[in-house]
C-alpha cells in the first residue's frame, strides 16, 4: 500500500499526517496501541521521520481509528528518537490537514491520545484553538547542578508531556544562541537523569524549557523549548504552553480565561488561556495556526540501504 503523508507547519514547527500505509495496529485503546506500534512498527515510525525522508524537527502523526465513537479519529504521535505522548503542534497541524483533505468541518472535533481525548475547535482554515488534557505542577523549584551552567531551578509540570521549566535562561531567548541553548537543556535533561527527578508514578522528563521576557509587546513571555531527541521547537509547544499555564495558575499568577500569549524562539506565537480541572489541575485550551505545506508518497525501495531512514542502529 503506499505511503501517503500531507505535511504541515504550526508557527514554524512541522507535523507529518499519515493517511494512508501506515500498519495495522489492531484494536484495543489508543495507549495500548501506540504500544504495539513502538514495539513492533519502530521502522516504521523511523523511515517516515529520519533522513532521508525527514528531519528531527518533523513529528508524526499516525491516524487511527478512535476506541471512543465520540472521536474523529485517533493519532500517535511520534518523532525521531520514538512516541510522544500527545503534541499540541501536532494536533492543530493534523486538524488543519484533515479540514484540507475534506474530512472535517469548522467546529469542534474530539481527538483520541495516548494520553486521553482532547478537542481541537477549527477557527478557521488554519486557525485551530486546542482544548488539552488536565495539566499540572508536579515539582516546584526543584534545584539541579547541570555541567558547565552550575545550580538550575525549575518546576516540574505535566501538560500531556513532563517538562522540566525553568525561569533563568542561561543564554538570552534568540534564534542566533539557538545552539548554545540546545546544549544548556540537554546538560539540564542529563542533570535531571543524574539526580532522579522524575514526574509521577517516574514518568521520564524528557521535555526542557527555557523561558523569559518576550521580545513582542502583544506576548507574555518567550520560551525554547528541548525535545527529546535533541531538536528544538520552532512553535511556542503547545504541551509545554500547558504545561506553563498549570505553573502560573499554581502560583496565583494567572486567573482562569485569562488570556496568556507565548511566543518562541522564531517569534511565532500562541494564545492561550484555561479553567479549573477536575484533578486539581487546570485545563489549557491553546490557539494556533497551521499551513498545508505538501502531500507526498514516501517510496521504500527494497534494495534501498536506507529505506527504514538513517538509524543509529544501521
Amino acid at each position: 500500500m503506499p505511503l501517503k503523508v500531507v505535511d504541515s507547519h504550526t508557527e514554524g514547527e512541522p507535523t507529518r499526517v499519515v493517511i494512508e500505509g501506515g500498519p495495522d495496529l489492531g484494536h484495543g485503546s489508543l495507549a495500548r496501541r501506540a504500544a504495539r506500534f513502538a514495539a513492533d512498527h519502530d521502522r516504521f515510525r523511523s523511515a517516515v521521520i529520519l533522513e532521508p525522508r525527514g528531519s528531527d524537527a518533523v513529528v508524526g502523526a499516525l491516524l487511527c481509528p478512535p476506541s471512543d465513537p465520540s472521536c474523529a479519529a485517533g493519532v500517535i504521535f511520534f518523532n525521531n528518537i520514538g512516541l510522544l505522548g500527545m503534541c499540541g503542534h501536532g494536533i492543530i497541524g493534523t486538524a488543519v490537514v484533515l479540514a484540507h483533505l475534506g474530512r472535517i468541518g469548522p467546529g469542534g472535533q474530539r481527538f483520541e491520545t495516548p494520553v486521553g481525548v482532547v478537542t481541537a475547535s477549527l477557527d478557521s482554515a488554519n486557525r485551530v484553538s486546542v482544548e488539552n488534557v488536565e495539566s499540572y505542577r508536579h515539582l516546584k523549584a526543584v534545584t539541579l547542578e547541570a555541567d558547565g551552567l552550575g545550580p538550575v531551578t525549575g518546576d516540574v509540570a505535566w501538560g500531556g508531556n513532563w517538562f522540566f521549566l525553568s525561569g533563568t535562561p542561561p543564554f538570552p531567548l534568540r534564534y542566533e544562541n539557538r545552539g548554545k541553548l540546545t546544549a544548556a537543556a540537554e546538560a539540564v535533561r542529563q542533570a535531571i537523569v543524574r539526580q532522579g527527578v522524575t514526574g509521577a508514578e517516574a514518568g521520564e522528563i524528557d521535555h526542557i524549557e527555557f523561558f523569559g521576557p518576550a521580545e513582542a509587546a502583544a506576548a507574555d513571555s518567550r520560551n525554547f523549548v528541548l525535545c527529546p531527541g535533541g531538536a528544538y521547537d520552532r512553535s511556542p509547544c503547545g504541551t509545554g504552553t500547558s504545561a506553563k499555564l498549570a505553573c502560573l495558575a499554581a502560583d496565583g499568577l494567572l486567573q482562569p480565561g485569562q488570556l496568556w500569549t507565548q511566543e518562541s524562539i522564531i517569534g511565532s506565537r500562541y494564545e492561550a488561556h484555561y479553567r479549573a480541572g477536575t484533578q486539581g489541575g487546570v485545563i489549557p485550551t491553546v490557539t494556533g495556526r497551521a499551513y498545508v505545506c505538501a502531500e507526498s508518497t514516501l517510496l521504500r525501495h527494497p534494495d534501498d540501504p536506507f529505506a527504514d531512514g538513517i538509524r543509529p542502529d544501521g
